[in-house]
């Protein structure tokens, strides 16, 4: 598979649809196939379960694409815990205030 000069290897995940199914959705079966890995990387991503370098590989797209897509969906790139984020704020503000001086 390859999407904006990305190549990866592919392994089968199989998953059954009603027939029809893309029909409902407005969507060919190539289409379909993409959009449910677009949205299965943003979700895992989302989750923490994931990186956005390899949602991105199962997205089939470049990691750039992948970001500006998080965007699109509302999905924030920023995976922190409330602590994480706390501790990487003092940092910022301890070095915001060590340039001050």
């Amino acid at each position: 598979m390859s999407k904006g000069g990305v190549k990866m290897p592919t392994g089968n995940v199989c998953y059954a649809f009603p027939p029809g199914f893309e029909k409902a959705v407005q969507m060919t079966r190539e289409e379909l196939d993409r959009h449910i890995r677009l949205m299965a990387a943003l979700k895992m991503f989302e989750l923490g379960k994931i990186s956005s370098g390899k949602a991105a590989e199962l997205a089939g797209m470049s990691h750039a694409e992948f970001l500006e897509t998080c965007g699109v969906y509302h999905v924030s790139v920023f995976n922190y815990s409330a602590e994480d984020a706390k501790e990487e704020l003092r940092k910022d503000v301890a070095q915001c205030q060590s340039l001050a001086r």
